[in-house]
């Protein structure tokens, strides 16, 4: 049960974002999520420097939030699942902002930013900004 919850009294958006989203585990553990279902040891591969206890917390509030899905199989070794929901992919615009915010940021830096993982969130989403968007196109308009 998370400790932390959002207070509904007060309707700020951000906020309520915020309280699901927010911290520095997160949102890389979305982002990382979005390629597709991963096993828990492959999740703390890809988030080397955070500990398993803090990605087991994360993890727990994100499927308390409704944004992650757990499975676990029973079977020896046990073996468990993280997947997004339909509601947490709705976080991919989001996400991907962010990545592409902090790419700037680096460069405007000087610091060149590590290669980016792909995933097919990121590559759809690519291909419809690069689209013409089929409504200001339509029959009709000039």
């Amino acid at each position: 049960m998370r400790s932390k919850r959002h207070d509904p009294k007060s309707g700020c958006p951000v906020e309520a974002t915020l309280s699901v989203v927010g911290g520095l585990w997160k949102p890389l553990i979305l982002f990382h999520l979005m390629g597709g279902t991963l096993r828990f040891m492959e999740i703390t591969r890809r988030i080397p420097k955070a500990t398993q206890r803090m990605l087991t917390l994360q993890l727990r509030e994100l499927e308390s939030d409704g944004v992650v899905v757990r499975r676990v199989y029973p079977q020896v070794p046990p073996k468990v699942e993280y997947e997004l929901t339909p509601f947490g992919r709705s976080l991919a615009p989001v996400l991907l902002t962010l990545r592409e915010w902090g790419v700037t940021y680096l460069r405007s830096h000087g610091v060149e930013p590590d290669p980016l993982p792909t995933c097919p969130a990121s590559e759809q989403l690519a291909s419809r900004a690069k689209a013409p968007a089929a409504a200001d196109q339509a029959p009709g308009r000039t």
